[in-house]
């Protein structure tokens, strides 16, 4: 792997759930300008010939952060010619805890537009997100947001609608949590944030009133390219969330159902992901 240049930062954005902001943990993948100029992809346009390349975002799924991407996202900007940012959201990761109230329904909205404030305390413009389960679904609706910033869009496991699968894998989830230990794994990553971020993921989408949740009709504002990819074997969705987002797309957007994949894609058939993903950015920002 090239010598990236690699930081971590506090930024603190403001909030409308309190008035000094909340902070977000964000890693910085800068590459060397040698790479950039001998990546695969074409010849850049004239925008990107000034300097203004988009930037990779990767938003992680709804037990993630920064850390447990490990060294996908720098392999795959790398690849792409891209510099790229990795961040935790509130309550996980590095980040500020969530506070004690209760995840409201539209959290995955909230946090889309959590994403533009963030990207414009940073000083960045047009971006490609990546975004894996939680992260995907918050991908979809930031380039239906805002489709004059986001040039591509590439999703794992992304959902639009609440299917009986996706309850049946958050209930093996929560007891999981309950009889083994996953509390002190997932520590590892997210400290004392663990009960706050587990249950207000769990009890989020068992909810009564989630389960008629449904993002369809906000595809259509979208503009940009979708590369939206799940595994076959996906324990939390079925290929009929590809198909519903495929088919509700307001830009172009394909399908890949990669054989013997879960839920996480990009580390069990991380060669095709890396594969498909280049492909088509190759294509998506010619």
């Amino acid at each position: 792997m090239s010598d990236f240049q690699l930081d971590l930062q506090r930024v603190t954005v403001p909030d409308a759930t309190t008035r000094s902001g909340i902070v977000l943990a964000v890693q910085r993948i800068t590459l060397p300008r040698t790479t950039q100029a001998a990546s695969a992809r074409p010849a850049p346009s004239a925008s990107a010939a000034a300097g203004t390349s988009p930037t990779m975002v990767f938003l992680h799924e709804s037990l993630g952060c920064i850390e447990t991407w490990r060294e996908f996202p720098a392999f795959l900007a790398e690849a792409a010619g891209l510099d790229a940012i990795v961040y935790d959201r509130l309550g996980y990761g590095l980040s500020a805890p969530m506070p004690d109230t209760p995840r409201g329904l539209d959290y995955l909205h909230i946090e889309a537009e959590r994403l533009f404030r963030l990207l414009d305390i940073l000083g960045i413009g047009e971006v490609v997100l990546f975004g894996h389960s939680d992260g995907g679904s918050i991908a979809l609706l930031a380039a239906a947001m805002q489709p004059q910033r986001v040039r591509a869009v590439i999703t794992e496991g992304a959902h639009v609608f609440v299917e009986e699968e996706t309850l049946e894998g958050v209930r093996i989830a929560q007891a999981l949590m309950a009889k083994t230990d996953l509390p002190v794994r997932l520590a590892r990553y997210h400290g004392d944030k663990v009960a706050r971020l587990t249950a207000a993921w769990i009890d989020t989408w068992l909810s009564p009133g989630f389960r008629d949740w449904n993002i369809e009709t906000s595809l259509r504002a979208a503009r940009c390219p979708a590369l939206i990819i799940q595994g076959e074997a996906d324990e939390y969705g079925t290929p009929a969330q590809v198909e519903a987002i495929v088919k509700g797309w307001g830009g172009t957007a394909e399908a890949l159902l990669l054989p013997g994949a879960r839920h996480t894609p990009h580390r069990e058939a991380t060669k095709a992901v890396m594969a498909a993903t280049t492909a088509f950015l190759a294509t998506a920002l010619a």
